[in-house]
C-alpha cells in the first residue's frame, strides 16, 4: 500500500475520534451549564406568571413582571420550554438578581440528561464501528504490504 492511503486512514481515524470526542465534551458542558443555571435560579428564587410570546425552534420568548413592577423578557428565552404554546400563561422561576435567567416552574437540568445522553450514545454508536473499521482496514493493509 502507498503511504498516501495510510495517511488518509490515519487522518480519518483521528478526525472521527476528534469529532466524536468534541461532541461528547460539548454535551457534558451543556449538562453542567444547565446545572449551574438551576443553581443560580435556586439560590435567589423568584416566581412569576409569564406569558409566552413566541415559540421557535431555538427559543421560547416570554415576558413577565417582577415584584418591583419591571417587565422582563429574557433575550435567550426560557429554560426547559417543552410543550409551551404562544399566548399560554405559565408559572416560571427566575434568578431574582438576574431576571434574564428564567425556567419553567418545576423543571430542572434533569430534563437535559435524556436528549444529550441519547446524542452522545448515537454519536459513539456511529463513531465506534467507524473507528474499528478504519483500524481493521489499516491492519489488513499492513499485513498485505508485509507479505
Amino acid at each position: 500500500m502507498s503511504t498516501r492511503s495510510e495517511r488518509v486512514r490515519r487522518v480519518g481515524w483521528w478526525t472521527t475520534l476528534g469529532v466524536a470526542s468534541l461532541l461528547t465534551v460539548m454535551c457534558v458542558c451543556l449538562v453542567f451549564a444547565a446545572i449551574r443555571n438551576d443553581s443560580a435560579i435556586s439560590s435567589q428564587l423568584g416566581t412569576a406568571t409569564a406569558t409566552v410570546d413566541s415559540v421557535a425552534f431555538d427559543r421560547t420568548i416570554i415576558h413577565f413582571e417582577t415584584p418591583d413592577g419591571i417587565v422582563h423578557s429574557p433575550a435567550n428565552g426560557v429554560l426547559y420550554p417543552d410543550g409551551l404554546a404562544a399566548g399560554q400563561l405559565v408559572r416560571i422561576e427566575y434568578d431574582a438578581s438576574d431576571p434574564e435567567l428564567a425556567r419553567v416552574a418545576g423543571r430542572s437540568a434533569a430534563l437535559t440528561l435524556l436528549p444529550l445522553g441519547s446524542f452522545v450514545f448515537f454519536t459513539w454508536l456511529v463513531a465506534g464501528p467507524l473507528l474499528w473499521w478504519i483500524r481493521r482496514v489499516e491492519k489488513r493493509a499492513a499485513v498485505v504490504s508485509a507479505a
